[in-house]
């Protein structure tokens, strides 16, 4: 069975850093690209980030310099380290897999 779930989310202070998992099963996540999306409340779903299968990185501009995607590839798994949080990085985070599918989203809440 394929499954795909983001987890790591919670309740940081502004400046701080949380470290979301996209975590695979019944598939290699090494054979396909992973897209961070994040939704915040009342607005539309937004990219965040790509990670494809040929190790290139992309970054949306809001996040570029605070946010890390990378890949543990025995774990089947990719992080999105998140640094310097600020209140406009609540949301919920969703991995997607193109050609997978999106996993359940993580909820972000970034407050002092």
């Amino acid at each position: 069975e394929v499954q795909l779930q983001a987890s790591g989310g919670g309740l940081v202070q502004p400046g701080g850093s949380l470290r979301l998992s996209c975590g695979a099963s019944g598939f290699n996540l090494s054979n396909y690209d992973v897209v961070w999306r994040r939704q915040a409340p009342g607005k539309e779903l937004d990219w965040v980030s790509r990670d494809t299968k040929d190790h290139r990185l992309f970054y949306h501009d809001s996040v570029k310099g605070r946010f890390t995607s990378a890949r543990d590839n025995a774990k089947n798994t990719v992080y999105l380290q998140m640094n310097r949080l600020t209140v406009e990085d609540t949301a919920v985070y969703f991995c997607v897999v193109p050609g997978i599918g999106r996993g359940r989203g993580t909820q972000v809440t970034v407050s002092s």
